[in-house]
């Protein structure tokens, strides 16, 4: 698939990006040579590959959420700088 212009154009205005004319050239080729790549891609019989969730094969490493007790609510408000109904107070930001 060939890029023109035109789409070169669309592309920059989408990104909101304003490119020269030169810059527009170089664009044209380099999104014209991704196309190509990805034609090459398609090309690729990939039937009998597993579909990954990782490249490398790791597996989940997270551990299990499991609930644990925590502070009371007066350790954690003992040094806040102004409190009001046992919760943080902070300043108004909007009106």
């Amino acid at each position: 698939m060939e890029i023109d212009a035109k789409m070169v154009e669309y592309v920059a205005e989408l990104a909101k990006l304003r490119l020269s004319e030169p810059e527009k050239a170089a664009m044209q080729q380099d999104l014209t040579k991704v196309l190509q790549y990805m034609d090459v891609l398609n090309q690729l019989d990939t039937a009998d590959v597993p579909p990954l969730t990782h490249v490398s094969g790791v597996e989940n490493v997270f551990r299990e959420d499991e609930a644990k007790p925590s502070f009371g609510r007066e350790k954690i408000l003992q040094n806040a700088i102004a409190v009001e109904d046992g919760c943080f107070k902070v300043p108004q930001t909007v009106e």
